[in-house]
């Protein structure tokens, strides 16, 4: 029996709208496997140390040479790291910090594979390794990533990815990147454990905002809101479209793959009566605002009382009775 266009068409449709819903509607999360020496998935969150005693009041008078380390000075006391979590930069993207804001770096004479350390003596009074032993991952940070290795002491170092994680004594607040390119060899770690860049930013990804807490951001760092306009269920709909659309431009479609710390549940893609292809977070469509000039910037949140930024789960922060 021969099948017309039209009945083609309409079976083809329905197979789009079942995929749609059956993926609305189930958990399509997956667990990382653990790592050797994962010290993430069983650590608790530590209580970290303010200040992160890492001794910049020794560190001041002390000679640097042309790599960042000093040439004298007493080893600055290992502050615990407590539960990692994912700043962003407006030059370097996702920044890995500890449990006190301050910033996690690696340096290029180590390696990862396998993990050790090169960094003593006078280096290690510049830049303090991290004990592994409280280490935790916060919103964005995998679990799986987090690992240690002995050092030449005996004790303790965490590592991201393999690479041993440092803090620099120039750091005094949470945010500061001061070791950054130190010497050419010392740059900010990303949460993957790559040298942090707005480069190496997943499609999405967490970071904590100082006032909305865990949000998601797109590859450059935007912030990424929801529409409390739109549909998410039975039927993805956009609602923005017009000059809404320039005002609050669509994300596009990401892989899911290419995602860190977001949902998977409803993590997916749909194309727009427009032709516009767009992502969605839980199955509601998700878009930039044309106001955010930077990275970090949230402009657009709570904007005519129906835009709103996006928690890892999908929800909009923030919104009344959400």
């Amino acid at each position: 029996m021969k099948t017309s266009w039209r009945t083609a068409s309409l079976v083809a449709t329905a197979a789009s709208v079942l995929a749609l819903t059956t993926a609305c509607g189930q958990d399509n999360s997956t667990t990382p496997a653990s790592a050797a020496q994962n010290v993430g998935a069983t650590a608790p969150a530590g209580s970290p140390t303010t200040g992160a005693g890492v001794g910049t009041g020794t560190a001041a008078g002390n000679g640097y040479g042309a790599d960042g380390n000093q040439s004298s000075g007493s080893p600055a006391q290992a502050a615990p790291a407590g539960k990692l979590t994912v700043a962003a930069n407006p030059d370097l993207g996702n920044v890995l910090t500890d449990g006190s804001g301050l910033t996690l770096y690696r340096f290029d004479k180590d390696t990862a594979n396998p993990p050790k350390s090169n960094c003593d003596g006078d280096c290690a009074k510049t830049w303090p390794p991290v004990p592994a032993g409280d280490a935790s991952a916060g919103a964005g940070v995998d679990k799986a990533l987090l690992g240690e290795v002995t050092r030449a002491d005996g004790t303790k170092q965490l590592t991201i990815a393999g690479w041993p994680a440092y803090r620099y004594v120039k750091d005094v607040n949470g945010g500061d990147v001061n070791g950054q390119g130190v010497g050419g060899k010392w740059f900010a770690l990303a949460p993957d454990g790559k040298k942090a860049s707005l480069a190496s930013l997943p499609g999405l990804s967490v970071r904590k905002d100082p006032k909305l807490g865990d949000i998601i951001v797109d590859k450059n760092g935007r912030t990424v809101y929801r529409f409390l306009k739109d549909k998410a269920w039975p039927k993805v709909i956009s609602n923005c479209t017009g000059a809404c659309l320039e005002k609050w431009p669509a994300v596009g479609i990401v892989k899911p793959g290419d995602t860190q710390g977001v949902k998977k549940k409803g993590l997916m893609g749909f194309t727009r009566p427009d032709g516009v292809q767009q992502m969605t977070v839980n199955c509601w469509p998700i878009y930039t605002f044309s106001g955010d000039k930077a990275p970090g910037d949230t402009n657009g949140q709570g904007v005519g009382g129906t835009w709103y930024a996006v928690a890892p789960d999908g929800k909009p922060v923030g919104a009344p009775g959400k």
